[in-house]
């Protein structure tokens, strides 16, 4: 039970936190293009950002949404921002700054504590997950458009950097936007879906952390057979 309910500040968590970048001021870029605050973050050659010795990754992750404009980036390296900043506001800060240590964003490159999980089913997608929208058809002129990470606020509405935050059609047609001219076949939502390891991150938590956020008024569950149907204000979850 209490692990159900990390699961679900964490997803409101990591929710909060893309719409959050969204309103950053953060831009798009490649990594040829890719930018940081300097203050906070070392840029690699490879268009990565690493923290200064001296500086925090919790410290570097909160600077990202309160200087935006200082900031450029792919849509991946997007989505690991927004996981960051979704744990690093539903766990104890101190652990966030030690088992993420010596951070480094760059694409889907990612501290192993993250614990990333991949499945198939994107139809079974709920609020927090990250989804991809792929573009086979796009033009050799416009790779960095060949797909989209997105991450799903709530059904049918999704948040990728670069396009913003738009239902489904939305994505594909900002992505067949970017096609070759003899272009086929439209971009489209894939089946693949990923999300941290709750169970794992929710012992790092701290203590009342569920208990305090999560009043009877605002949480319940039941039990069909095997899945969960759990609501948190107008959200709604199912795991099964």
């Amino acid at each position: 039970m209490q692990r159900l309910q990390f699961e679900m500040i964490l997803r409101s968590r990591i929710v909060e936190s893309a719409e959050a970048l969204h309103r950053s001021g953060v831009s798009f870029a490649t990594f040829a293009t890719a930018r940081c605050n300097q203050q906070f973050w070392e840029l690699t050659e490879k268009g990565g950002f690493r923290i200064k010795a001296g500086v925090t990754p919790a410290q570097g992750i909160r600077d990202i949404f309160t200087n935006g404009h200082q900031y450029a980036f792919e849509c991946a390296t997007a989505m690991v921002i927004v996981l960051y900043k979704g744990v690093l506001d539903s766990i104890l800060e101190s652990e966030f700054n030690r088992i993420f240590a010596d951070m480094l964003l760059y694409t889907w490159h990612y501290d192993s504590d993250l614990r990333i999980i991949q499945q198939q089913g994107s139809h079974k997608a709920t609020s927090g997950d990250i989804l991809y929208f792929n573009n086979p058809d796009v033009s050799s002129d416009k790779l960095e458009w060949k797909g989209e990470n997105v991450v799903k606020l709530k059904e049918d509405l999704f948040y990728g950097h670069g396009i913003g935050i738009l239902p489904a059609k939305g994505i594909i047609d900002s992505l067949n936007q970017h096609r070759r001219p003899e272009a086929t076949v439209s971009a489209y939502l894939t089946n693949e879906m990923i999300y941290p390891d709750f169970i794992y991150l929710s012992q790092f938590a701290p203590q009342g952390n569920r208990e305090d956020e999560l009043s009877l008024d605002t949480f319940y569950h039941q039990e069909h057979s095997d899945r969960i149907h759990a609501v948190i204000g107008g959200r709604q979850y199912i795991r099964g």
